[in-house]
């Protein structure tokens, strides 16, 4: 009987520094997203002060009014550059921006990309590299919660402002709230892991 009871009491020790690490695991998870997710709006805040008009323009592949209204944008601010960013984008658009008169040191592709998400992990390093704190986010209306959304943790996180500048469509309904946080979702795995889940897609190259 001894026996038994010192074997039932080891074993809720053992469950107890189980459950114990397991939630200290959780926690610690929980109050670093709390820190990094709270970092965002004062890195933010100071690029803002620093760049309280933006720098450049960066529009998003997938479709091609986007890439024409960056043009014409471009037209009143000639001193930015351009990014464009999506899988072959520097072969679709080059022609059209270099007919806009844009000179080919202005233009940047980012051809990393294949999806939303990627559109921005890819190309964020280059922008910081190039001292940029402030941008045009150019993209189709119904695209605009979704990318502002991805744009805000992914750019927030290293310091970058969007002033987003929608390009109308017609008839395209907004996109699925259910989409909209799928990618926030992504955007934090991106944040912790460096990995956006854009390889689980088996219709898209492996650029995680």
């Amino acid at each position: 009987m001894v026996a038994k009871e010192m074997g039932r009491l080891r074993s809720r020790r053992v469950r107890r520094r189980g459950w114990a690490r397991k939630s200290g695991f959780w926690v610690g998870l929980l109050m670093a997203l709390v820190v990094i997710l709270g970092l965002i709006p004062v890195r933010l805040a100071i690029s803002f002060y620093l760049a309280p008009v933006p720098q450049a323009i960066f529009v998003l592949d997938g479709n091609v009014q986007r890439v024409r209204f960056a043009a014409k944008l471009w037209q009143s601010h000639p001193h930015m550059d351009i990014w464009v960013s999506g899988v072959g984008s520097d072969t679709r658009y080059s022609k059209m921006l270099d007919q806009a008169g844009i000179p080919q040191s202005q233009i940047f592709y980012d051809v990393c990309a294949t999806d939303t998400v990627t559109n921005f992990t890819c190309p964020v390093g280059k922008l910081r590299r190039r001292g940029l704190h402030h941008v045009y986010l150019v993209t189709s209306d119904y695209h605009m919660v979704r990318s502002r959304s991805i744009a805000t943790i992914v750019f927030g996180s290293r310091g970058i402002v969007v002033t987003p500048l929608t390009v109308p469509s017609r008839g395209m309904p907004p996109e699925s709230r259910s989409r909209v946080l799928r990618d926030c979702f992504r955007s934090l795995l991106w944040l912790f892991t460096g990995w956006t889940g854009a390889s689980l897609n088996p219709n898209l190259p492996n650029y995680d």
